[in-house]
């Protein structure tokens, strides 16, 4: 695994993603992400980084900390918040709010780096990391759970049933595509932009 030269990738993406300047929470959470990809355990492709790191970018709101789903600061901020967009009728694709807390207190809603939302998932991603998300859910909140959890979802297919080597496979390189490894088409050319701002900061 080729390692990835730091101040050129920290130079790239300040001016063209972050305005210039980056904050201290976006550098620890671009460095874990780095120092995950650096580990192994996946393809030694940075198309496959830089998508995730697109990702994580869009998912937190430029934040790459974890965040929780509405960007609430605790649970039961986010759940009143989501209540709200519920009762108004902004979440029309969702059919049960996940949300609420169970009969053990547990909220299911989304965190992390990419929102883990469910307990099914909760469940599925602890089965598949070997971290137990479903006793701590809170444990998607931590940077290297969360790192954890968007590389296995991606690499294998988790989210969605769809992975990064679907859509970036030898010469192929399907940018917009790869949006349905998480959501759809939903923001899927805004990510696309993202992720090619990321692989040129690789040096890709």
């Amino acid at each position: 695994m080729a390692m990835i030269e730091r101040r050129a990738f920290f130079d790239g993406v300040r001016g063209a993603l972050y305005g210039g300047r980056l904050r201290g929470g976006q550098v620890e959470g671009l460095t874990a992400l780095l120092d995950r990809f650096e580990r192994g355990g996946g393809p030694d492709d940075r198309r496959f980084l830089a998508y995730m790191l697109a990702t994580a970018h869009h998912e937190t709101g430029g934040r790459l900390q974890p965040v929780r789903e509405t960007f609430a600061a605790t649970d039961g901020a986010a759940i009143a918040r989501l209540d709200r967009a519920y009762a108004q009728g902004r979440l029309p694709q969702v059919a049960v709010p996940y949300w609420r807390r169970d009969p053990h207190g547990t909220s299911w809603l989304g965190r992390g780096l990419v929102q883990l939302t469910h307990r099914r998932n909760y469940r599925r991603m602890a089965d598949l990391t070997g971290i137990d998300l479903v006793t701590r859910p809170e444990r998607a909140m931590e940077m290297a759970v969360s790192v954890e959890i968007l590389f296995c979802g991606m690499l294998k297919g988790a989210f969605t049933g769809h992975k990064l080597a679907d859509y970036f496979c030898g010469t192929r390189a399907d940018w917009a595509g790869a949006r349905r490894i998480i959501n759809g088409l939903d923001r899927a050319e805004r990510v696309a932009g993202y992720g090619r701002a990321f692989l040129a900061a690789l040096g890709g």
